[in-house]
């Protein structure tokens, strides 16, 4: 493995946002890793489709295979290209909320050759609201990011908290400010809130992560969506109708008309 000389980049200055931007899509492209914002936290982003570069953003973090990226797309339009068999409910719920903090665990088309991990199948896919994630999406398709922190620590809300983290391990940090940009950052604030997470793979949708999404507007759009931890009801049974009693011996069957009636 080559040795990664790191550069941030200050993206609010118009002429650095550029310079960031073309070396993080030839740090893409040589398979190295890029810290970006996004909506939500910052995220370390790597080629989906190079198992090289997931297994280095990986070993970035300090987590194993057991726990895949997502990955982050630049248009509803790429869903079917990497995903098969999704729900109305789930590509209602993408096209209400993409872009937007909301990630949907759907199957992967069989035909790709990637390795994000033990996906049993499955790809985490979400468009992040945030026009320089977007920017660096259009030039480089489909990325696997996780969020910008070592496994077990806060996740970073700007580029520098993550380059204390990642430090050499990645190779461009592209540094826009305060992630999410609404969030009060003033000392003590909470930590940015990450993506909803909801599993399309089952017989119903349902939620594995809260996040910045709430069930109930998600279910404005799904109503039949479960929540986090929450199981379906049972089928109720229908009872079985009772039974007429025999008639006796002699008498006519409930059904039958009597002589003379």
């Amino acid at each position: 493995m080559r040795a990664v000389t790191t550069t941030t980049y200050n993206c609010t200055d118009p002429e650095q946002r550029a310079e960031g931007l073309a070396h993080a899509q030839r740090a893409i492209a040589q398979k190295q890793c890029v810290v970006m914002p996004t909506d939500t936290v910052y995220g370390i982003a790597a080629d989906a489709f190079s198992a090289q570069a997931v297994a280095t953003l990986l070993a970035a973090k300090g987590r194993g295979r057991s726990m895949p990226p997502p990955v982050l797309i630049p248009r509803l339009q790429t869903m079917d290209g990497l995903a098969t068999d999704v729900p109305a409910a789930a590509r209602a719920l993408a096209e209400k909320f993409w872009p937007g903090p909301l990630t949907l665990i759907v199957h992967a088309q069989p035909s790709l050759t990637w390795d994000l991990g033990e996906t049993r199948g499955t790809v985490a896919l979400r468009i992040p609201d945030d026009e320089l994630a977007q920017a660096l999406l259009t030039v480089t398709g489909p990325l696997a990011v996780s969020s910008a922190n070592r496994t077990g620590h806060a996740a970073a809300q700007t580029g520098a908290e993550a380059r204390e983290q990642l430090a050499e391990s990645v190779e461009v940090y592209l540094e826009d400010g305060f992630r999410p940009r609404s969030a009060d950052h003033s000392e003590g604030a909470a930590s940015g809130v990450p993506s909803t997470i909801v599993d399309c793979t089952g017989e119903r949708l349902r939620i594995v992560r809260e996040g910045a999404l709430g069930l109930a507007e998600l279910r404005d759009v799904a109503p039949d969506l479960l929540g986090h931890g929450e199981e379906p009801e049972p089928a109720s049974e229908e009872p079985e109708p009772a039974s007429e009693p025999a008639p006796a011996p002699g008498q006519p069957d409930a059904g039958q008309q009597r002589p003379g009636a």
